[in-house]
């Protein structure tokens, strides 16, 4: 193969090393980022008076005594999730219709007032410490019940309810708040003090990434699991951004279907050189794909679909088309599996996570052992010290030699320096088989007929200094 395609030849024509290159480098994840990105793919679960009444969202009119769970069993939920592949959960503690799934002394619209009358949130608590799943909790900032909403008081009740989740229910690796915002109970909006909730969090809860309208975790802009060519960990942050969570999301519960289909919450480009360039402040903002397994967010049953000529879930083949974009794109894949009336995961959505892990564990079953090597500028091949490697400066490419036939490489940086590589190519035995952009916490490249060759080279052909890579893996 020719060495003129290698990243230190030329890296496309774009510094190797400079100051802006610095500055951009200077930006990694935080620890707790760091333990959030381990995570690729965990479960939401929607669960509420929603689930009883039939909709998507509740007004916060709906009376305790509709709530009323007969055989739930946060045991089942809990093992369906962790046999399907789930790192955690995170429940729905709170939606806009103000129903609290926890005892709260500032409300009595909530489970401990319902038939049912146990905590949910420590019910899942204890279920997610025995199973070794990490919870995590939604709280919704819009409350249609709540009578202070509207009102400086309603700030207060907010982060009291905040603190009752971050203090109650043990650790906690996230607490995600949507960008909802509309009229509550007495025609008010209200104006969110982010940055009190923020500092709630961090005090009770410093592990706990803070996502979507948030500083941790980034909304990947749909709720159809889609993402860019290149989704970046380094992008601009500005004081707009909680302000642009809310513009773009659901305004109310008939624009579900809008944002499943929509993809451009950003601009298509948020962290390549050319934007970051003119920007003063960055931050490292992994992105999520938040999707759910039914065509709704909380359950309902066939007859609900079929009178909208919908499908009630989506296939395990999406499922996992999804799951290779994000996960292997540089992203998180937070699939939403809501509990039917009974309380349970029912069985038709059990069947569509059994056929979606199954298509991934077939993937990923059998893994292909290789030589690895680096080869220089003059054609010297060189050995990693580590698992974890950099490309130093007379490096050129990273050779594979596998020893049998493989459908699936698995690629990931060392992010705990940033996100560096900008774009590389895979070649088979001097024949190139793919370009690719980004790689970042992880990219899986799949060739479904198979791909045979004595050598591999993947070569960067552009980069942020240089590449460190922590890990390559093939599979059969």
């Amino acid at each position: 193969m020719k060495i003129s395609h290698a990243w230190c030849i030329d890296n496309n024509g774009v510094p190797l090393y400079d100051d802006e290159v610095k500055r951009i480098l200077a930006v990694r994840p935080s620890e707790r980022q760091l333990t959030y990105h381990e995570m690729q793919y965990y479960n939401f679960i929607h669960f509420g008076v929603n689930t009883f009444s039939n909709r998507e969202w509740g007004d916060g009119t709906e009376p305790e005594s509709l709530f009323n769970p007969t055989e739930l069993d946060t045991d089942q939920w809990c093992r369906v999730l962790k046999d399907t592949g789930s790192k955690g959960i995170i429940l729905t503690a709170k939606h806009h219709d103000g129903f609290c799934l926890f005892d709260s002394q500032y409300t009595t619209h909530s489970v401990m007032y319902s038939p049912f009358g146990k905590d949910i949130v420590k019910l899942l608590s204890e279920s997610c410490r025995k199973f070794g799943l990490k919870l995590g909790l939604y709280l919704s900032p819009w409350d249609r019940h709540e009578k202070t909403y509207g009102t400086p008081e309603y700030n207060d009740y907010f982060v009291n309810q905040l603190t009752e989740l971050c203090t109650n229910y043990g650790e906690l690796f996230c607490l995600w708040f949507d960008g909802a915002c509309g009229e509550g109970a007495n025609g008010k909006k209200q104006v969110y003090d982010m940055e009190r909730y923020y500092a709630t969090i961090r005090k009770y809860q410093p592990n706990a990434v803070i996502a979507i309208c948030g500083p941790d975790v980034r909304w990947i802009g749909n709720e159809g699991g889609k993402v860019r060519k290149s989704e970046w960990s380094v992008i601009p942050w500005t004081v707009d951004t909680v302000d642009e969570v809310a513009e773009n999301s659901q305004k109310d519960e008939s624009e579900g279907a809008k944002l499943a289909c929509s993809f451009d919450r950003y601009d298509e480009d948020l962290g390549s050189r050319a934007v970051l360039k003119n920007q003063k402040h960055l931050a490292w903002s992994p992105a999520e794909a938040d999707v759910s397994v039914t065509q709704g967010w909380f359950w309902h049953d066939d007859k609900y679909y079929e009178d909208r000529g919908e499908d009630g879930s989506r296939t395990p083949e999406e499922l996992a088309q999804i799951y290779f974009n994000t996960v292997g794109g540089n992203a998180s894949m937070l699939l939403n599996v809501p509990p039917d009336t009974r309380g349970l995961i029912s069985d038709r959505e059990i069947e569509t996570l059994q056929r979606f892990t199954a298509i991934i564990s077939k993937t990923f079953a059998e893994e292909i052992p290789y030589d690895l090597s680096l080869v220089t500028t003059d054609g010297e091949e060189v050995m990693p010290g580590s698992d974890s490697f950099m490309l130093q400066n007379d490096e050129a490419v990273i050779k594979l030699r596998p020893i049998t036939k493989f459908r699936t490489l698995k690629i990931e940086e060392d992010i705990r320096y940033s996100q560096r590589i900008e774009a590389f190519s895979i070649y088979a035995d001097d024949k190139k088989v793919y370009d690719g952009t980004v790689i970042g916490s992880g990219k899986i490249v799949r060739f479904p007929k198979g791909l045979e060759a004595d050598d591999v080279d993947i070569v960067i052909t552009q980069s942020r200094s240089n590449p460190i890579i922590k890990q390559i893996r093939l599979y059969k």
